[in-house]
């Protein structure tokens, strides 16, 4: 049977009670919190939402309401209110005092300036690609839009346009690299939207196509140097696009 110490029994061992004591005083325990904040819930919906939008093929600027944003989200103001302030940090989006909360659109130069970063760091990724994507992979990567293949792509813009961005995409993620993949996740949203545009400007919808084919070949051939060239290259043509076309963007 057990028995009870009362006060007047002495601690057998008064120096391990001691030492227990002194651990329990100078741990540092933080509240307990659910794996994931509404806040980041709501900033990565909104990051997503805004990075899939097409702000270069529209006139005027975007505004978001904090109002309609918690209405759609199911959440309060609040946690809009603070994944906003992580977007604008982040150069995703503005506030004007007494105006709101505008998706931010770049200047002609800057987009020219973020394709060209883009080109660089696509390339390297498909010289990695060479080495480090399975056959399996780049299988998956000629099976992305076979029913574009044959040159027609104007017959079905709004389908080639999201395959297009998938594309290059893949070829990111074939790079295996996480700091590729982690530069180009803030360019992406200007890239996405400037390439939507491009798509419908000149020839360029029928040359990306036979560019991507080019592309494909020199991956499945393993060569890591016509590959890099050919997907910097296919890059800096969109910025010579731009150049030529985008005066829209002043």
């Amino acid at each position: 049977m057990l028995s009870r110490l009362d006060a007047s029994t002495p601690d057998p061992q008064p120096h391990r009670h001691q030492g227990r004591s002194e651990v329990m005083e100078n741990l540092s325990i933080k509240p307990i919190v659910p794996a994931t904040s509404l806040r980041t819930l709501a900033y990565e919906a909104l990051k997503s939402a805004i990075t899939n939008m097409d702000i270069y093929g529209q006139t005027g600027d975007v505004r978001l309401d904090e109002r309609g944003l918690s209405q759609t989200l199911g959440v309060s103001r609040t946690p809009i209110r603070e994944a906003l302030t992580v977007l604008e940090q982040e150069g995703f989006v503005r506030n004007e005092p007494r105006r709101g909360v505008f998706v931010v659109k770049k200047t002609k130069r800057e987009i020219v300036g973020m394709i060209q970063a883009w080109a660089a760091l696509e390339s390297m990724a498909a010289r990695l690609a060479c080495t480090a994507a399975s056959d399996e992979d780049l299988a998956c990567l000629r099976r992305s839009f076979p029913e574009f293949f044959d040159g027609q792509p104007y017959e079905h813009l709004d389908e080639y346009s999201e395959a297009n961005i998938r594309f290059h995409q893949k070829i990111i993620a074939l790079g295996h690299s996480a700091v590729i993949t982690d530069l180009t996740s803030n360019l992406l949203m200007h890239v996405r939207g400037i390439r939507n545009t491009a798509l419908r400007q000149g020839d360029r919808a029928s040359k990306s196509i036979e560019e991507h084919v080019q592309i494909i070949e020199a991956l499945e051939a393993r060569d890591a140097d016509r590959a890099e060239r050919l997907v910097r290259d296919h890059g800096l043509g969109l910025a010579d696009h731009v150049q030529r076309y985008g005066d829209h963007l002043d």
